[in-house]
């Protein structure tokens, strides 16, 4: 289902989603790693790809803006609308390659932004209530009614990957 992606961009999408609290700290220490195995060169990322996994939670905000600029990657503030907007799209990405299903995208979506905190996230949250509905009854949900429901969180997944370009720097 995924198709492969360089280790810069997972890099990327780990500091992302670190910046979210969404991902962990060693999650990025261990992309670093296999960006720096996989040649992407320089003592920043050698330093960050080296830190410990007990030192990984207070080493992180140290090296990381470091290792991101020497790949030219962008460094969002922590819990900024900007690392929020970034994470969305990351996890969009992961819906649409099927590494993350249109129920856990919409479900995250929801629970993180509810309906009015990040307008682009909105329609998952919207979304999400569908699915949430569908589970309701005597009878569970047909096959048919959930696949029109992914389909429709697989559009809006691709709405938001196309809006205001891309967040990874041009590093896709």
């Amino acid at each position: 289902m995924t198709k492969s992606r360089d280790p810069v961009s997972k890099l990327h999408d780990a500091a992302v989603l670190w910046a979210v609290g969404y991902g962990s700290a060693l999650d990025v220490v261990r992309a670093a790693c296999d960006a720096l195995v996989a040649g992407a060169d320089g003592p920043s990322v050698a330093m960050l790809a080296g830190v410990s996994v007990r030192q990984a939670d207070t080493e992180l905000r140290n090296l990381l803006p470091a290792a991101l600029d020497e790949l030219g990657s962008p460094l969002y503030a922590e819990n900024s609308e900007e690392a929020e907007v970034a994470a969305l799209k990351v996890l969009a990405s992961r819906a649409l390659a099927g590494d993350l299903s249109s129920r856990e995208l919409t479900d995250w979506a929801h629970r993180t932004f509810g309906h009015d905190r990040l307008p682009l996230a909105e329609p998952l949250a919207a979304l999400d209530d569908q699915y949430d509905m569908l589970g309701y009854g005597p009878v569970g949900p047909s096959t048919a009614a959930v696949a029109a429901l992914d389909t429709e969180v697989l559009t809006e997944a691709r709405r938001i990957l196309e809006s205001a370009g891309s967040d990874r720097g041009g590093k896709d």
